[in-house]
C-alpha cells in the first residue's frame, strides 16, 4: 500500500484531530493480554500489526474515528481466538465510556485523563469559573496557572527568563503527573486576584473583648480565602470570673468558641471549602471539664476540632495517680485541684463518644520549637500537623509515594529529586503569597516555615508487598521520611545560599557551630491530604486503606464502584478476579473474611478497621521521628471499641514521642462521610462521600 493511502490522522471523540499513533494499539492489546493473564509480547505485536493493516485497508487515506479503530481491535482479537482478551478489552471500553459520560455530566473537559472523582473534586473546589459560575478551566490549565505563578518568583532571585520557563515546566509536571501536590489554597488561588496560598494559620486570642472579636474578624478573612485556623483559648478567664470593667462575670472560653463556630458556618468560604478550626485549651485551665465535653451534644462546635493541651506534669500525675492544679490565667492563682486520672478518663470517654478531644503534647512541642526566642507555641492548625506561633502560617505540599516504586523497589533517587523540587516549590509559594493580614506576612516571613509531607503510603506498601500492620512497614516508613527530611534540609540550605537564611535563623535550633544556614525554620509535616490525594488518585497521607472496594457518591444520582487498582490487578494476575467478587468486597470494604481471596493477599490488603489500633500509633510515631512539624493521623477504631482502648492509645502516643493524637470510633457521630454495610439507606454497600479519601470519617479535615 502506498504511503498516500495510509492512515496518518484520527478523529477523537470530542471532534479533535490527532496524529495516528500505532504504538497505542500495541499498548492497549498488551494491557488486555496482561489483564487476562496472557503474557505474550510477540502476540501483542502481531495482533497490533494486523489491526493496523485492516485500518489502512478500510480507511485508505481517510480519517477514522477512535471508535472505528477500537471496533477493529475487538474483531481481530475474536478472530485470533483470544475471546477472554476481547471481553477484557470490551469491558475496558465500557468502563471508559461510563467514565466519560460521568465527566460530561459533571461538566469538565478532562485533558489529563483523571479519575471521575478527581474531576468532580476539581470542579467543585479548584477550577476557575466565570461570573455566571461556569467552569472555564481544564485540569491542565489549572496546573499550568499554578506552575506559572509559583515559578515566577525565581526571577526575584536572579533566574533568567529561560531558567524560569524550565522551572515552570518542572513544577507543572509535578502536578500534572500527580507526583506532588501543594495544599488546596495554592491550587485554588495561585495566579488569581485572591492570591492567598497558605493552608493553615494560628491566631492569638488575649483576655479581652477587643482581642476576641478582632481575632474573629481575622478568622473570617482567612476562611474567606480558603485557609484554616487554630486558636488557643487558654488565656481567656474562666466562666464566672470577675470582669472588673463592668463588675459582671465572665462567660468563659467555651462560650466564645460557640461564636467562632457560628461565624465559620456562615462564611462558607465562597462555597468551595468550608471553614475549619482547631480549638485548644490547656489542661490546667479552670474550664477544662466544660471544654472536654463541649462536643457531647450533637450540632455543637461542628466547625471545630478540639484538643487538650496536656503538659508533662499532668501526664506524670496521671501515671502516679496524683492531683494537679487548675490555674486562673487572669491572675495565675490556683482555683482548685483535680484528680489527674479522673480528668484523663473523662477525656478518653468523650473521645470514645464523639471523636473529640484529641491531645496536644504541649511540652514536647515546645522542646522542639525551632525558634524559641520568638515565644512559646500554644496552638496548631486545624488538623494538628503544624504547631505555629501567633500569626504564623504554613505552606504544605505532599509527595505521592505510590509513584516512587519501580519494579517492586523504592526509587530513592526519584524520591530525592521530588523532595528537592517540593521544597523549592513551597519556598516560592511563601514569596508569591498574598497574605491576608500584615501581622501574618511579618510572622510567616521571619520563619518561612514549610511542611513537605507524603500521601500514598498505603499504596506504596501494597506495591512493595508489605502489610501496613508490620514492623517491616514501620521500618520502610521511617526510612522514607528520614530520606525526605535529610534531602529537604539539604535543599533548604541550597536555597539559603542563593536567597538568604530565614530572618530569625540566629537563635534558632539550626544556629549551631559549623552548621549551614537554613532557608526555612521547618521543612516537613504530614498532612491528612483529603482532596489532593483524590486528585492524585492515591491513598490519604500515611493512613491505611479505608476500603479495598466501595461505592463513591460522585454526584447526586451518580454512584460508581471504586476498586483499589492494585488489588484488581493482583486479582487478575492471580486468577481470582470476578465481577461478583468485586461486588462482595464493595459490600464489606474489607477482604479479611472472603475465602476467595488468598491468605497472603488478605494480609497485604488490610484496612484501617482491620488492623490493631496500636499499628496506627506506631506508624505515626515512626514518621514523627523525622518530622520537625507534626503528623496528622487518625486512629480509626471499630464500633465495639471501648474507652479503655482510647486510654491505651493516648498513653501509647505519649510514650512513643508523638506530638498529638486523635481517634475516631466508627459510628460515634450521627453523620459520617463513610458508611459500611446497610446503614443510612446505603444499600448494603460501603459508601464514601465524594470528598472522602481516608482518615477521620466525620472530622473537620483540611489539607
Amino acid at each position: 500500500m502506498s504511503t498516500a493511502n495510509k492512515v496518518t490522522q484520527i478523529r477523537k471523540r470530542d471532534g479533535r484531530i490527532e496524529s495516528f499513533q500505532p504504538e497505542k494499539i500495541s499498548n492497549a492489546i498488551s494491557k488486555a493480554l496482561k489483564a487476562t493473564g496472557t503474557q505474550n509480547g510477540e502476540a501483542a505485536s502481531k495482533l497490533a500489526q494486523e489491526v493496523i493493516e485492516l485500518i489502512n485497508i478500510r480507511y485508505p487515506g481517510q480519517l477514522p474515528r477512535v471508535e472505528d479503530v477500537q471496533d477493529i481491535v475487538e474483531q481481530v482479537l475474536m478472530k485470533a481466538g483470544y475471546t477472554e482478551v476481547a471481553k477484557a478489552y470490551i469491558l475496558y471500553r465500557q468502563q471508559r465510556t461510563i467514565a466519560r459520560e460521568a465527566k460530561r455530566l459533571i461538566g469538565v473537559t478532562d485533558d489529563l485523563k483523571l479519575g471521575v472523582n478527581a474531576v468532580n473534586v476539581l470542579k467543585h473546589r479548584y477550577l476557575q469559573r466565570d461570573e455566571k459560575g461556569n467552569v472555564v478551566e481544564t485540569p491542565s490549565q489549572l496546573f499550568r496557572r499554578v506552575a506559572h505563578a509559583v515559578s515566577a518568583c525565581d526571577a526575584l532571585y536572579g533566574a533568567t527568563k529561560e531558567e524560569v520557563c524550565r522551572i515552570e515546566e518542572e513544577f507543572y509536571q509535578l502536578m500534572a503527573n500527580r507526583t506532588f501536590m501543594p495544599n488546596s489554597p495554592t491550587l485554588m488561588n495561585a495566579g488569581t486576584d485572591i492570591g492567598q496560598l497558605a493552608a493553615c494559620f494560628v491566631l492569638p486570642i488575649e483576655d479581652s473583648m477587643e482581642s476576641i472579636f478582632e481575632t474573629l474578624k481575622h478568622m473570617a478573612l482567612i476562611h474567606k480565602s480558603g485557609g484554616g485556623t487554630g486558636f488557643s483559648f487558654s488565656r481567656i478567664r474562666p466562666k464566672g470570673d470577675l470582669v472588673k470593667s463592668t463588675m459582671g462575670v465572665a462567660s468563659g472560653p467555651v462560650s466564645f468558641m460557640g461564636i467562632y463556630d457560628q461565624a465559620t458556618g456562615i462564611i462558607k468560604q465562597g462555597g468551595r471549602r468550608r471553614g475549619a478550626n482547631m480549638g485548644i485549651l490547656r489542661i490546667d485551665h479552670p474550664d477544662i471539664l466544660e471544654f472536654i465535653t463541649s462536643k457531647s451534644r450533637t450540632g455543637t462546635l461542628e466547625n471545630f476540632n478540639i484538643s487538650v493541651a496536656v503538659t508533662d506534669d499532668f501526664m506524670q500525675a496521671v501515671n502516679k495517680d496524683e492531683e494537679y492544679a487548675l490555674i486562673n490565667p487572669r491572675n495565675k492563682e490556683i482555683v482548685r485541684r483535680l484528680h489527674a486520672r479522673e480528668v484523663f478518663e473523662l477525656i478518653t470517654v468523650s473521645a470514645w463518644q464523639t471523636g473529640d478531644p484529641g491531645l496536644m503534647f504541649l511540652d514536647r512541642i515546645n522542646k522542639r520549637n525551632p525558634t524559641p526566642d520568638l515565644g512559646e507555641i500554644e496552638s496548631t492548625n486545624p488538623c494538628g500537623e503544624v504547631p505555629l506561633l501567633p500569626y504564623e502560617s504554613c505552606i504544605l505540599g505532599s509527595i505521592n509515594l505510590a509513584q516512587i516504586v519501580a519494579n517492586g523497589r523504592i526509587d530513592w533517587e526519584k524520591l530525592k529529586a521530588l523532595t528537592h523540587s517540593g521544597i523549592h516549590f513551597l519556598d516560592n509559594v511563601i514569596t508569591a503569597n498574598v497574605f491576608p493580614l500584615p501581622q501574618i506576612k511579618a510572622a510567616t516571613e521571619q520563619t518561612r516555615k514549610v511542611g513537605l509531607g507524603v500521601m500514598g503510603l498505603a499504596d506504596m506498601l501494597v506495591q512493595l508487598g508489605v502489610s501496613y500492620a508490620s514492623n517491616e512497614a514501620l521500618d520502610i516508613g521511617e526510612q522514607v521520611i528520614g530520606c525526605i527530611f535529610e534531602e529537604a534540609c539539604k535543599m533548604s540550605q541550597i536555597l539559603a545560599e542563593k536567597r538568604g537564611a530565614f530572618p530569625t535563623f540566629i537563635g534558632s535550633i539550626w544556629d549551631r557551630p559549623g552548621a549551614l544556614v537554613m532557608r526555612n525554620a521547618t521543612v516537613t509535616s504530614i498532612a491528612p491530604t483529603g482532596s489532593i490525594s483524590i486528585i492524585a488518585d492515591t491513598s490519604s497521607g500515611i493512613e491505611p486503606l479505608f476500603a479495598v472496594a466501595f461505592v463513591r457518591e460522585v454526584m447526586e444520582g451518580v454512584r460508581l464502584v471504586e476498586v483499589n487498582p492494585y488489588f484488581e490487578k493482583i486479582a487478575k494476575d492471580r486468577g481470582f478476579y470476578s465481577k461478583e467478587l468485586m461486588t462482595e468486597v464493595a459490600k464489606r470494604g474489607s477482604v479479611q473474611s472472603i475465602d476467595a481471596v488468598p491468605p497472603d493477599i488478605r494480609s497485604l490488603f488490610v484496612t484501617a478497621l482491620d488492623i490493631d489500633p496500636e499499628w496506627h500509633v506506631k506508624m505515626q510515631a515512626a514518621f514523627q521521628r523525622h518530622v520537625d512539624n507534626a503528623v496528622a493521623k487518625t486512629v480509626n477504631l471499630p464500633g465495639d471499641a471501648t474507652p479503655t482502648d482510647v486510654w491505651k492509645i493516648y498513653m501509647l502516643a505519649y510514650n512513643l514521642g508523638c506530638k498529638g493524637i486523635t481517634v475516631y470510633r466508627y459510628g460515634s457521630r450521627p453523620m459520617q462521610v463513610l458508611y459500611i454495610g446497610n446503614e443510612q439507606g446505603k444499600d448494603n454497600l460501603v459508601v464514601a462521600d465524594s470528598g472522602y479519601a481516608g482518615g477521620c470519617p466525620a472530622g473537620v479535615c483540611t489539607e
